[in-house]
């Protein structure tokens, strides 16, 4: 069995081994943890380019000790001209997934990293250069990086979807192939992008010289964004959503982030007795899917751009609201499943560094690749992130000029009745808000230790990709019995690979009051905890 990594200086976990070993060296130089997370960012972006990119959007989620945790909404704005007369002139009924028409909305990641070293510098005494922080992606850019299993397989099965797109070809294919599994990988003009970052600052990206060669491109492969869209955009500073669990506090980022869905199912989970159960047993994970289906029907209920919703999202968990809906629960029955189903490649990693400030944050190209479109002058893959919204009108996720898509990217933190401060998160579209509920109720709940909750099988309930089907699907290492005993209890139950991807690439770190760290990252993904 996997065990916890130990360290007391610091520690970095991430879905990629090479992007956690960039923040724990920036740490081990001096930086702290958001400066550290900046580079495991960065590095996230060239190394696996099918999960995350410098063309996507990010939320990130932060405190050190003794004060309130802060967050960011790195989420871009769709392009201000662009409704659905738009699309039904160009003969859609419904938002293309791919292709430059998919590539609608700002990217908003590079903001994001501007705004937290902003904050690093301003209030945790950071002086790390850019230059220092980009330098492992901009090597591996230049130079090159092996192709992940996740990468080729996901490659490969994406090739004959996406070859024809702008660019992708150029970068991503060999001679019209995908790369074998450890297939030198490079993208040059990407270093190059990073490099123009490194000296100029992020605001480049949407204001500067840089803004003007990426709006040019897209204005000429198709795309409705321009640089009056760039131009406004930035980062915002957002106060986090919070609930209380197992006797401690939770935190998660506020809409348009589906944040709200992963604290709901906890604290729903509790309500209905979850914490008084055998953890991984039928009932606690029946418990787990009840309270994930209500969840969801109030998400997509509410949840979009906070400037549009009717109900401020901290209202949706007042002691009231989530009360009514835990007393919905049934131990010995199912409630209606309507199949909703958000799949998405995504990458959440987690710092804290010796000072005990802690980061979690994600970052996202939406689907594998996004839009598919690359950049050949920069570079970047482009999102898709705007194919969320819906050309049907007076919905809650209507398409309208310059509206903020709906993120299912959510990063997460607690603080523990013990004192322990803890980052987690997960990849994986719906599947986020299950596996944080797995791994956070496992640790809080029921005293696991970090990397034995990661490893221990877990569940998705909905769509994935490549299984259009709404069941609740099982890692085949949970018991027959436990399989059977949902079964019975009228769950569509569906099994597949032990360590299955498809529910998602999570990682933690814990720090205890005494400074000891303890980490875990995800045996289904390519990463690693890195400490000292």
């Amino acid at each position: 069995m996997l065990k916890s990594t130990l360290a007391n200086r610091g520690m970095v976990v991430a879905p990629h081994h090479l992007a956690a070993q960039a923040g724990l060296s920036v740490l081990r130089d001096g930086g702290n943890a958001l400066e550290a997370a900046v580079a495991t960012a960065a590095a996230l972006a060239v190394v696996y380019p099918h999960m995350t990119g410098i063309g996507g959007d990010a939320f990130w989620l932060f405190k050190s000790p003794g004060s309130a945790p802060v967050s960011i909404d790195g989420a871009g704005r769709l392009a201000m001209e662009l409704d659905a007369c738009f699309y039904n002139e160009h003969g859609y009924d419904a938002i293309p997934t791919r292709g430059p028409l998919a590539a609608n909305s700002v990217a908003g990641a590079v903001s994001a990293w501007d705004k937290a070293l902003d904050y690093s510098t301003r209030l945790w005494q950071g002086r790390m250069p850019l230059s220092r922080i980009l330098a492992d992606a901009i090597t591996y850019a230049e130079t090159g990086y092996p192709v992940t299993e996740s990468q080729a397989r996901t490659t490969s099965e994406r090739t004959q979807e996406l070859r024809e797109i702008p660019g992708f070809a150029a970068v991503f294919l060999d001679q019209g192939l995908s790369r074998p599994i450890g297939a030198t990988e490079r993208n040059p003009a990407l270093a190059e992008t990073l490099r123009q970052i490194a000296r100029h600052g992020s605001g480049t990206f949407y204001r500067g010289e840089l803004a003007t060669i990426i709006s040019d491109e897209l204005w000429r492969i198709g795309s409705p964004v321009r640089k009056r869209d760039l131009y406004p955009h930035q980062a915002d500073f957002v106060t986090p959503l919070t609930t209380n669990f197992a006797g401690g506090q939770i935190y998660n980022t506020a809409p348009p982030s589906q944040g709200l869905a992963s604290l709901m199912i906890l604290a729903l989970f509790e309500r209905a007795g979850g914490l008084e159960t055998e953890p991984d047993s039928p009932e606690y994970i029946h418990l787990l899917v009840e309270a994930t289906k209500l969840t969801f029907q109030t998400r997509d209920r509410y949840v979009s751009d906070p400037q549009d919703m009717s109900i401020p999202a901290s209202e949706l968990l007042s002691d009231e609201r989530l009360d009514a809906l835990a007393a919905k629960i049934r131990p010995d029955s199912t409630l209606p499943w309507r199949g909703p189903g958000d799949p998405g490649d995504t990458t959440w990693f987690g710092v804290v560094d010796s000072e005990g400030r802690a980061v979690s944050a994600i970052q996202s190209l939406y689907h594998e690749y996004g839009s598919g479109v690359v950049l050949q002058d920069t570079g970047i893959v482009w999102q898709n992130r705007g194919i969320s919204f819906s050309l049907q009108p007076d919905t809650p996720r209507s398409i309208a000029p310059a509206r903020k898509p709906f993120h299912t990217l959510n990063p997460a933190l607690a603080e523990l009745k013990d004192g322990r401060t803890l980052v987690y998160g997960s990849m994986g579209g719906d599947g986020q808000p299950q596996t944080q509920a797995a791994l956070l109720s496992r640790i809080a709940g029921f005293d696991v230790g970090p990397q034995d909750a990661i490893t221990r099988p877990r569940w998705l309930l909905g769509r994935t990709w490549g299984n259009p089907s709404t069941s609740l699907k099982l890692e085949n290492r949970f018991p027959q019995a436990t399989v059977e005993a949902l079964a019975r209890l009228g769950h569509d139950v569906e099994p597949v690979g032990a360590f299955d991807e498809m529910v998602g690439h999570a990682g933690a770190i814990s720090r205890r009051t005494d400074g000891l760290l303890e980490g875990g990252f995800d045996p289904r993904s390519d990463g690693c905890v890195a400490a000292y």
